[in-house]
């Protein structure tokens, strides 16, 4: 047996000439936290005696998160290898969902998973991130009684046996839980809540330098500024301030990356709210994590609920102790759909804005801290300026100050086609040298005296030009020293 594995028996029949022989089969059921297919071995052990393999049939066991991230051609394919009758007017989740059901009829297991939403009545489903969240007739639906007997709560991600529908039912339904939050069940820990857990400022970085994914060999310059300027901890609360067609949206793109390849320890989430489809499908397509959207053709309410459920989801990962970093883009818009989704107090701000409007949107970007015995949360949140909209003026100015990290962009570098066109002397992290060495801190501060003396523009061609001839930040502080 292969270490981190549990094992699981299933029973299944074939027919003889006399009766029906039990066969039992042992399943070496990969860790699911590896994200590794299920894969059924059969043994030729049987009650009666020994049999070749022929005369015994494989039992079909389907994954259902595995069949929702493949696309509908594979999914088209697998249905005509088992006999299921689709027309080319099906929607994904319409295959998805008659696969499920043939294999189950027909003897066969399905497994599923996904992140719990509760709902007000008291069931839940389980949602998927390949659907961004929405509801869809392929979610599997979770009783009031398992959310009570688990102690489930929204944002749990658990995975377990289902079964299809009756026929007066529209849903899969959860059966028997297999693990709730990558954990068995045999293994489940008490753990403290979220709201209970003791914040602190960040302490460990997250270091952004790393190899240009255009010309490979050599450093992201954009990520070796922002490292210089305004460096990011585990459990950082980061605001990107920028006006229309800065560059914020390749900035993020670029974090991203640099996330994925220098620390894969970290849980990336990307949450694009209000955001035009052709980004959405750009940012999958180059992020290496989860990458869940509402694009701005969608109602308030599903921005929301998308964001509702990703830091709820973030927030059960921090209790297990896993370090998170959720990069939202953008908060102005989140806020913007708070503003129409909850009911009218009576009392408007300047620009339209309900007072109380924007609590939740500050308890989201609030839930960003670095957390005492392990784990961390960190949000990067990009803010819209200079709209010609009074209301992100007025959201703007509720959301600064609230973050421990401000990286200001300017539309003059911009214009100029600078990048990254990042404004250094109003960018900056609070406690940094809780982050930096002292040695590289006292280079940081030598380095802003100089430029402080220039022009935004200057300033960010200057150190540009001089970050250009060296291989990395080590180098490019050493040649500081001659």
């Amino acid at each position: 047996m292969l270490s981190g594995k549990r094992k699981r028996t299933k029973y299944v029949s074939r027919k003889s000439s006399s009766k029906n022989t039990v066969v039992q089969l042992e399943a070496d059921v990969l860790d699911k936290e590896e994200g590794e297919v299920v894969k059924v071995e059969l043994q030729e052990e049987i009650i009666e005696g020994r049999v070749d393999d022929q005369s015994v049939q494989e039992v079909k066991v389907l994954d259902l998160s595995e069949l929702k991230k493949k696309t509908i051609e594979d999914l088209l394919k697998i249905a005509e290898d088992l006999g299921v009758v689709s027309n080319g007017r099906m929607l994904k989740q319409e295959i998805i969902f008659q696969l499920m059901k043939k294999v189950v009829s027909d003897g066969g297991a399905a497994i599923g998973g996904g992140v719990v939403e509760i709902l007000s009545d008291g069931f839940g489903f389980l949602r998927s991130p390949e659907a961004n969240y929405a509801a869809s007739g392929d979610d599997v639906y979770i009783s009031a009684g398992q959310i009570k007997k688990f102690n489930l709560r929204t944002g749990d991600i658990v995975s377990g046996e289902i079964r299809a529908p009756s026929e007066k039912e529209r849903y899969f339904t959860l059966v028997k839980a297999h693990s709730i939050n990558f954990t068995d069940m045999a293994k489940l820990q008490r753990y403290v809540h979220f709201d209970d857990l003791i914040p602190l400022y960040p302490e460990e970085r997250i270091l952004l330098e790393c190899n240009d994914p255009i010309s490979l060999h050599k450093k992201d310059i954009s990520m070796r500024v922002i490292d210089i300027v305004a460096p990011l901890g585990k459990g950082q609360r980061a605001l990107i301030v920028a006006p229309p067609r800065a560059g914020k949206t390749i900035i993020l793109q670029q974090i991203a990356h640099s996330i994925s390849v220098n620390h894969p320890d970290i849980e990336l989430i990307v949450l694009l709210i209000g955001e035009r489809p052709e980004e959405v499908t750009d940012m999958c397509r180059s992020v290496k994590g989860e990458v869940v959207s509402s694009t701005f053709d969608e109602p308030g309410y599903r921005h929301v609920q998308l964001a509702e459920i990703v830091i709820e989801k973030a927030k059960r990962m921090v209790e297990h102790k896993k370090n998170v970093v959720i990069l939202l883009d953008s908060i102005t818009r989140l806020a913007r759909a708070y503003n129409s989704v909850i009911p009218s107090s009576g009392k408007v701000l300047t620009g339209g804005v309900d007072s109380n409007a924007l609590q939740r949107p500050k308890r989201f970007f609030g839930a960003a801290r670095n957390i005492e015995n392990g784990g961390s949360l960190t949000i990067i949140a990009t803010a819209l300026i200079e709209t010609g909209s009074k209301m992100d003026e007025v959201i703007f100015e509720e959301f600064k100050g609230t973050g421990n990290c401000e990286i200001i962009l300017d539309r003059k570098i911009s214009d100029k086609r600078v990048y990254p066109a990042i404004d250094i002397s109003k960018s900056g992290t609070r406690k940094e040298d809780m982050l930096i060495d002292n040695v590289c801190l006292k280079k940081v501060w030598l380095l802003r005296r100089l430029l402080s003396s220039m022009g935004s523009v200057e300033a960010m061609e200057f150190l540009r030009d001089k970050l250009s001839i060296t291989k990395d930040n080590n180098e490019f502080f050493d040649m500081m020293n001659s």
